[in-house]
């Protein structure tokens, strides 16, 4: 029998320390929080990633390159060629767009993409056009209007 071999009966228990319960206890008078200071006051201390005010590693990373936006603006997407089906000099916005079936769900606000062709000229107003979108649309004889 060596000493790295021993181990506790199979079924024990061993006892939990119950801290703060004078100082023949073992942990007494601070409960093993040492004198002062934040990490010694009741209650959990700092949320993780805390870095005592300093702006913290996960709010620093992503102003480097390669990181993905932390709130991405959400668009409601249709290509140009959607819009060929609709009536000649009619407004299109996001509600008719819905109203007319062509967009099923409202997703964020309307962004008119530059696939396709369109021959009809439209009144479109969204939050924001591609470049060939907006060239697709002028040369249909529609305007472009930007909504917030």
């Amino acid at each position: 029998m060596k000493l790295n071999e021993l181990t506790p009966k199979p079924g024990s228990k061993k006892r939990r320390r119950r801290i703060g319960r004078g100082i023949s206890a073992g942990q007494g008078a601070s409960g093993g929080f040492g004198m002062r200071g934040q990490k010694s006051r009741s209650g959990t201390g700092t949320k993780p990633g805390f870095e005592g005010g300093q702006m913290p590693l996960y709010r620093r990373i992503p102003k480097l390159k390669h990181f993905p936006l932390v709130n991405p603006k959400q668009y409601t997407t249709i290509n140009v060629s959607q819009l060929n089906t609709l009536p000649a000099n009619g407004e299109v916005t996001l509600e008719s767009l819905i109203t007319n079936g062509i967009v099923t769900s409202n997703d964020g606000s309307l962004k008119v993409l530059g696939n396709g062709e369109l021959n009809v000229a439209l009144v479109v107003k969204a939050a924001a056009f591609t470049a060939s979108a907006k060239q697709k649309i002028e040369a249909a004889g529609g305007s472009c209007e930007i909504i917030e």
